[in-house]
């Protein structure tokens, strides 16, 4: 998810249907320009090449349940839009959905030059980039320890992992090093315990303390590897 101002301009993006690595590109309704979804860079047409680079927020995949408990006011775009038929929004996981097959098949529809074999082409990561060094962890690694306490690009952080809906969030350390502790609490070298925010790692007993959430993405291993050639693997 990006920010979609641009030159201090709100702008409207749409999806060109042009893909690059197997990654869509979308353009820009104001200068028809192509950007990189991937990395939020304009590529083709009259911003190419300019150095603008989209602002990256933090997401979060998680459960609906999941989702609903931490914010329970939340909104839902109407899936009635008058464009799509609801059947286009069936989950993934259902053989009826467009995207089925595409998550059940091991490979790409399309050739991705620089595809790496350190991780299967469609292992699912999740990638940091910090410091101008680009890291990889593998997620079903991620729900096994719960816990990643790791430096990258001159930073130290901390990677923590919903045990219930698999949600990975990164945050800066604050020089902590973090565990799990009893009833599966985020606790420091202390002992003190933490709550994994959306916004910020906060301190249970004191929520002026608190760490700041970091920029980063799931994906396929194809697609961090191939936009960011030069990435590291976690190894615990």
């Amino acid at each position: 998810m990006y920010s979609r101002t641009v030159n201090g301009q709100v702008t409207e993006f749409g999806t060109s249907g042009f893909l690059y690595r197997s990654n869509k590109l979308m353009y820009d309704r104001a200068t028809n320009t192509l950007w990189r979804q991937f990395i939020g860079e304009p590529v083709v047409g009259p911003l190419a090449f300019s150095g603008i680079q989209l602002k990256l927020f933090p997401v979060t995949v998680t459960t609906w349940e999941q989702w609903l408990e931490e914010h329970p006011n939340t909104t839902v775009l109407d899936i009635q839009t008058g464009i799509y038929t609801p059947d286009r929004y069936l989950p993934e996981s259902d053989p009826s959905s467009i995207y089925h097959l595409y998550r059940e098949d091991a490979g790409t529809m399309f050739p991705v030059p620089l595809e790496s074999d350190l991780l299967a082409t469609k292992a699912e990561v999740f990638g940091l980039l910090l410091g101008g060094e680009a890291r990889a962890y593998a997620l079903d690694s991620l729900t096994e320890t719960l816990v990643v306490n790791d430096t990258l690009g001159g930073g130290d952080v901390v990677i923590i992992t919903d045990p219930k809906a698999g949600a990975a969030r990164a945050y800066e350390s604050g020089g902590h090093t973090f565990s799990v502790g009893e009833g599966s609490m985020i606790v420091d070298e202390n002992g003190t315990s933490w709550v994994a925010r959306d916004d910020a790692l906060v301190q249970d007993d004191d929520p002026s303390q608190e760490l700041p959430r970091l920029d980063a993405r799931n994906a396929y291993w194809f697609g961090w590897s191939s936009n960011h050639p030069d990435t590291s693997v976690y190894e615990d």
